[in-house]
Order: structure tokens, then C-alpha cells, then sequence
């Protein structure tokens, strides 16, 4: 029987000292995060749709 999952709800507790970055590293990184995020869930909704 398949399960459907309706709704997620994620939590992140994020603690720590953070390094020292450089203002320029920034932008790239989130850049990188961003588009790694975004092809999981292209990924994701693909998968939902070949069902």
C-alpha cells in the first residue's frame, strides 16, 4: 500500500562558532546551496510525477 506524505516539516539547530569568512566567498557559496537545493527538488518533484 503506498504512503503519501502530505507535508514535512524540518528543524535545524545549528550551534557553534562560525569561521571567519571573507565577504567575496560568500555570494559563491550561497550560490552553490542554492542550486544544489533547487536540483534535489527538481528531483523530487520528478520522481513524483513518474508515479
Amino acid at each position: 500500500m503506498p504512503v503519501q506524505v502530505n507535508e514535512i516539516v524540518i528543524r535545524a539547530v545549528v550551534a557553534g562558532e562560525e569561521s571567519p569568512q571573507s565577504d567575496s566567498d560568500q555570494p559563491q557559496q550561497r550560490e552553490e546551496i542554492v542550486s544544489e537545493c533547487v536540483e534535489q527538488v527538481l528531483e523530487i518533484l520528478k520522481n513524483q510525477q513518474e508515479r
